[in-house]
């Protein structure tokens, strides 16, 4: 391996004018130079593939990939067809990067001989915007520590809640450390991670849907204790606006794909109980749930919740509705807090 990879990152771009510059800017102010910088334009009808272009022409590191609008799946896709890099790091195109992200999370997987490192990431509102990209074109300090850890997949699937990361990182067990979601970002992959795996097109939770064989390819990851990406909070973004019953089922057919995926592997599923119950929940609750497409699917999905939550052992459904009462109340402090953000 050479002493100066080329690290690949890719950047789904659609209708983000507004915040694009925020995000490639950060990127192409990287303590590391040594990028290719994929931005996808996935069909934007606002002026974001232009930007994409005159971004190109600024710097020749950008590689513009322009699309019809397939969703973020599609464009995720598109950027790992084309890359180069040994390394592949991914970014939301409203998020800013911290200077040091790349030249720390690389140096943490030569290190190490990680499959993947990780960082910490704050979350911040619209207001905040130029504040924090100031406080990222700074840099971070040097992580104190790195943290490596075996069994990804499991780490994935019980360290979830907030809560007990909190008391087990109090206890000295470095919980938090071990704590990661399904977001691609805030992480650097080593390529072959990606070989012959992608992203399901045109669904949603399309990250979801990936995580369990992706973390099943890992043996090491390595975690950094500092924050190295802002991720903006914005209440026109899927996450926080999605309602459909297409949206609910999609996170349905992820959380079971995950679930029976970890129970293979002699591994309780957690994260994916509480995933597929909260689901379901949604999808009676969803504003289009009552056409009869969908109650049919309603009636498969339950059906196919209940047969895998039987596959349990009595102590495996004690766990996983104790960790979902608590992410649940964890949730309720993050929704208030969230929507408080401006």
């Amino acid at each position: 391996m050479a002493d100066n990879p080329l690290v690949t990152i890719i950047v789904p771009v659609y209708n983000a004018e507004r915040y694009l510059s925020y995000c490639v800017e950060s990127i192409l102010g990287q303590s590391y130079r040594n990028l290719q910088i994929i931005l996808v334009d996935d069909g934007s009808t606002d002026t974001s593939g232009k930007l994409c272009d005159i971004f190109a022409v600024k710097d020749p590191r950008v590689a513009v990939i322009h699309q019809a609008n397939g969703g973020i799946g599609k464009a995720q896709n598109a950027g790992l067809d084309h890359a180069e890099g040994d390394y592949i790091a991914f970014a939301d195109n409203d998020d800013i990067l911290d200077r040091r992200n790349i030249e720390y999370l690389l140096h943490a997987l030569l290190q190490t001989n990680a499959d993947m490192s990780k960082a910490r990431w704050r979350q911040f509102g619209v207001s905040e915007l130029d504040t924090v990209k100031q406080q990222a074109a700074v840099g971070a300090s040097e992580p104190g520590t790195i943290t490596v850890f075996r069994s990804p997949l499991r780490a994935y699937q019980t360290v979830f809640c907030k809560s007990l990361r909190v008391i087990g990182t109090a206890l000295g067990q470095k919980t938090e450390a071990r704590y990661f979601n399904e977001a691609n970002w805030c992480r650097l992959y080593r390529r072959e991670l990606w070989d012959g795996l992608r992203f399901p097109e045109g669904v949603y939770a399309q990250d979801v849907m990936v995580a369990g064989e992706l973390y099943s390819r890992m043996n090491l990851v390595a975690d950094l204790d500092s924050v190295l990406y802002n991720w903006l909070q914005s209440g026109s973004s899927v996450t926080h606006s999605e309602r459909s019953f297409s949206f609910y089922h999609d996170n349905v057919e992820a959380g079971a794909a995950n679930f029976e995926l970890a129970l293979s592997q002699g591994i309780t599923p957690m994260r994916s109980y509480y995933t597929l119950m909260g689901s379901v929940a949604e999808e009676h609750a969803a504003n289009d749930a009552k056409c009869d497409q969908n109650l049919r699917t309603l009636d498969e999905d339950v059906t196919r919740a209940e047969a895998l939550i039987a596959k349990l052992t009595p102590c495996q459904r004690m766990q996983c509705a104790l960790t979902r009462g608590l992410r649940l109340a964890d949730k309720f402090v993050y929704d208030h807090m969230v929507k408080n953000m401006r």
